[in-house]
Formats: C-alpha cells, sequence, structure tokens
C-alpha cells in the first residue's frame, strides 16, 4: 500500500501546481493518479515519479512504467520525453516533488502530528503511542523502517483521508535529516526520546547527536508540545521557544514502581500504569507517551488501555519458548545504551539459570572498540553472569569482564554450542545490532 501512495489521488492540476512542475508534454489529463515510485507494480491509476539512490536511477524504468499503464511521468532529465505517456512533467529534483505532495496531501487532511526520534526507544515509543492514540482517535503511523524521507512520503501518503491523528518515527544519520523530515510534516507535538551514542561514528560526538535530534523542533507548530528526555545535554541543545516539557525517570510525580518478568506497574501523575514489558526504559518510553496523550486530549483510562496492549514488534523482547529454553530476542537494533538497558532489565527481573547472547554493535565510529570494552566493565556490577559473545567487535566485551565468557567469530556454531553446553530451563537474552543476523541463530536452535 505504502509503494503505491496508497489512498490519495492527485488531479493532473494539482501534480503540476504543487510540484512546481514544467509540463514537457501534456495529453489526456482528466483523470485522477496515485504516485508510484516502483516501476515493477504499476497501472494507469498510477504516475509514475522515478527515484534516484545510490545504487539505482528510477529514470531507467520510465519506459518500464509506462509499458505497465502508468498514465503519465515526472522525470529530473528534460531529454526523457516519451510522447506514448498522457503527460511529462519535468522536476529538478524527484525527491523534493514526492515531499511537496506528501506534505499537501497531509495537509488537506489535517491530523494531529505526532513526531517522534531518539537515539534508541523511538521505534517502541511509536509503537506505543498509536496503541495509545487508537484508543480515542483513527490513527495511522508510520510503518516499520519507514522513518527516511522516503519512508515518510510512503506513510503519508498511504493515510487514509480520516485518519485523526498520525504518528511518525524519524530516523537520521546526519545531520539535516530530521530537519527535512520535520519541514514535510510539520509536527504539532514531537518527541525526543534521548540521545545516545547511535551514529556516533557519523556525527563524532554525543553534542553533535543531540543537535542532529533536536532538529525535530524546527518546523514543530509554535502551538504545539516538545517532550524530550530530561538530560542537560538536552535541555543544553534545545532552541524550541514554544512549551516544553522534559520527562525523566527522576520525575517527582513518578512513584511506586513494580518491574516485575514480563511487565511493570508504575504510578504518574496519580493515575497507576501498567506495561506487559519489563525494564525501567520502557516505562522511559511510556512516560513520553502519556504525556503526548494527554496533550491530545486522551483519557487517563484510555492511555492505560493503550499501554496495557502494547506488545512488542518482531526481534523488539520477543519471548517464545525453543528447545527447553526461555529465548528473549531483542536482535531488532543494539547500541551501548539499549544494550545497557536490556542487560540491566534481563539480569534484574528473570530468574536464573540465565545467558547472555551478545553480538557487534555497529556504526559506532572510531571508538567502537572501547564502547565494546565498556560494556564488559558494565557487565561486573552483576553477579555470575553467563556470556556468550558474536563477532569481531563483542569480543572485546568478553575480554573486559570479569565473568567467564565464550566467543565466536561470527553466528556458525553458537546453536549448537548451546544445545550442548547449555542447561534446558536456561533463560537468554539475544541482543546485537540488525546486521548481525541473530535470528539465524534462533532460527538453527529451533530446528535442531
Amino acid at each position: 500500500m505504502c509503494e503505491q501512495g496508497g489512498f490519495m489521488k492527485f488531479t493532473y492540476d494539482e501534480l503540476v501546481k504543487v510540484t512546481e512542475a514544467e509540463v514537457l508534454h501534456s495529453g489526456n489529463t482528466s483523470s485522477a493518479f496515485s504516485i508510484s515510485t516502483d516501476s515493477r507494480n504499476i497501472n494507469d491509476t498510477n504516475v509514475y515519479l522515478p527515484l534516484i539512490g545510490e545504487k539505482f536511477d528510477g529514470h531507467n524504468f520510465i519506459q518500464d512504467a509506462l509499458k505497465k499503464g502508468a498514465g503519465g511521468y515526472f522525470t529530473s532529465d528534460k531529454s526523457l520525453v516519451f510522447p506514448q505517456a498522457e503527460f511529462v512533467l519535468y522536476v529538478k529534483n524527484t525527491l523534493d516533488a514526492y515531499l511537496k505532495l506528501a506534505l499537501y496531501y497531509k495537509e488537506k487532511v489535517k491530523p494531529i502530528t505526532i513526531a517522534i526520534t531518539g537515539s534508541s526507544g523511538k521505534t517502541t515509543t511509536k509503537e506505543m503511542m498509536a496503541s495509545v492514540a487508537k484508543q480515542a482517535y483513527k490513527t495511522h503511523k508510520s510503518p516499520l523502517n519507514h522513518n527516511n524521507e522516503i519512508g515518510l512520503c510512503q506513510t503519508l501518503l498511504s493515510m487514509p483521508e480520516d485518519t485523526q491523528i498520525l504518528v511518525l518515527e524519524m530516523g537520521m544519520r546526519g545531520f539535516g535529516e530530521i530537519e527535512l523530515l520535520s519541514k514535510y510534516s510539520k509536527p504539532d507535538i514531537a518527541i525526543i526520546a534521548n540521545t545516545g551514542t547511535a551514529h556516533i561514528g557519523r556525527l563524532g560526538s554525543e553534542k553533535n547527536i543531540a543537535k542532529a535530534k533536536c532538529e525535530i523542533s524546527k518546523y514543530l507548530n509554535k502551538e504545539g508540545l516538545l517532550i524530550a528526555h530530561d538530560t542537560e545535554l538536552i535541555r543544553q541543545t534545545n532552541d524550541f521557544s514554544g512549551q516544553t516539557l522534559y520527562v525523566g525517570l527522576n520525575s517527582p510525580e513518578l512513584k511506586d514502581i513494580k518491574l516485575n518478568t514480563n511487565s511493570s506497574t508504575f504510578t504518574y501523575k496519580n493515575y497507576t500504569y501498567e506495561l506487559n514489558i519489563e525494564g525501567l526504559h520502557n516505562i522511559q518510553n511510556a512516560l513520553f507517551v502519556i504525556n503526548a496523550g494527554l496533550k491530545t486530549g486522551i483519557s487517563e483510562d484510555k492511555i492505560a488501555q493503550g499501554l496495557r496492549e502494547y506488545r512488542p514488534i518482531e526481534n523488539r523482547w520477543q519471548i517464545e519458548e525453543i528447545s527447553g529454553y526461555k529465548i528473549i530476542n531483542d536482535s531488532y537494533n543494539s547500541n551501548p545504551e539499549s544494550l545497557k538497558a536490556a542487560v540491566s532489565t534481563f539480569l534484574t527481573t528473570q530468574k536464573p539459570p540465565e545467558l547472555l547472547v551478545l553480538g557487534d554493535m555497529k556504526e559506532l565510529g572510531e571508538n567502537e572498540k572501547e564502547y565494546h570494552k565498556n560494556i564488559g566493565v558494565f557487565l561486573n556490577n552483576f553477579d555470575d553472569v553467563k556470556l556468550i559473545t558474536v563477532g569481531e567487535l563483542a569480543k572485546y566485551i568478553a575480554s573486559n569482564t570479569r565473568h567467564k565468557s565464550v566467543s565466536f567469530k561470527n553466528s556458525e556454531g553458537v546453536a549448537g554450542y548451546i544445545l550442548e553446553n547449555i542447561e534446558k530451563g536456561t533463560t537468554i537474552l539475544f541482543k546485537a545490532s540488525r546486521s548481525m543476523k541473530f535470528e539465524e541463530i534462533i532460527k538453527e536452535l529451533n530446528q535442531k
């Protein structure tokens, strides 16, 4: 659905006006068209918009799109005019045109827009927010991994016309990216979950990461609300002049925290909430959501219901019984902050016997070895830790902890070792960056 622009159809006049296109060719323009960026899946109700990526150029597939019935197409190359098209529209940059069309549609629908970013926790917060919002409003959210500029366009253009709340996840790899996402979504509420060391290899310092994350408020509604993790770094970096709420676990309004296996409860602003997932970091995420929900007028009862109904997405604290073991798969992604939070939650809520299987954390730059060594030192805060590391970087976790460990260069042989050496009934946490493909280890455990 997102690939094809979903529900939104544009008239020819809208396509030209919104994108400020130059008409290179025009024939039958009486129909309404949805946007497609995929020439492989297209029909006569679509206008083809060719995007240019690092490894592809959609302009190479214009003729394929026309053969499949595309009504017309955009181009940033004036030499690419094929008369069999109903119309040909020239724009300097096709991605800019895509963004303009997406924002145009969003401003027609006028949903309350909630944008969420953070070095870690943003996907969880987005999913929690959507679970809460749908208790009171017709809600549309970013699909998994749709957190860049193309994903933003796909999310906006697949939004039903009766959407009341739009929940967007915003990722970034460098300066200017979140500002661009903010410009073309114009949020009413923005959440900065945290600013840690994810992508520090690209931005160089936590200060720069905080600066990049704070770009989310660049186009935030001046009458809106910025909700940010209560850290000194974010306070020093934030320059939003509107209403700002700093939220942290040190809040005097947060009381009676109870951490259980697979659940947690807490009281916030004199109301008690329950999560069907453990961990202080998830309570932190819930605080962002509660405050955003209250800002949109959702009652505490409905906020509580939405939080109870939230369930982790695939590879995020996913629990299942496999081959006699209790497996907790949290290998969707990993960075120093999320790894410490996961390990701390695991070792303080699960009953022995327990085993950590930790893999490489990626995109940490020139100090990547030090970050892994620091995890090893962090593990020294706990007693009787059983540890397996997987990867050339994760071995530095093992070499810098007092606990006994076994290290593998890659995932080959890990499942076999567990089956032969780890007693049945053990609870095992799998945590690594996505590229380590820990799901393959778990799949092998299941097969054996």
